[in-house]
């Protein structure tokens, strides 16, 4: 999801959408990060929403190496990031009954889903 469809929403806002979405069964790969703040209060409120058929979340944050610039380049950065937002770097965003889990490592992303069990009906 590119982060310009959740750029105009209220903090608030861009919680829920990534909340519903995954409570519909869906991994959200959004470009750039949430706020501290946002990401702390996405976790609050899945917290309030687990029930038995949603169990929460799982969520990776992954940065870009920030390799030493100087000078102009760093204050030009530093710009861009407080008008536009942080969008450097991607954030998943999972069900916890749907991904087992994420692992970083600084080369790859590797997320292992479970796998989706049928119940079968008794006759």
């Amino acid at each position: 999801m590119p982060y310009t469809e959740i750029a105009s929403l209220s903090s608030i806002g861009r919680i829920r959408k990534l909340l519903n979405i995954a409570k519909q069964n869906k991994i959200v790969l959004l470009q750039g990060r949430l706020k501290k703040d946002e990401e702390a209060e996405l976790i609050k409120a899945t917290m309030e929403e687990i029930n038995k058929e949603f169990k929460g979340i799982e969520l990776a944050v992954i940065n870009p190496k920030q390799e030493d610039i100087g000078g102009f380049e760093r204050i030009k950065t530093d710009f861009v990031e407080m008008l536009l937002g942080d969008r450097s770097g991607m954030t998943i965003i999972g069900p916890a009954n749907v991904v087992k889990s994420i692992k970083k490592d600084p080369n790859k992303i590797e997320l292992l889903t479970k796998e989706s069990r049928k119940k079968k009906r008794k006759k």
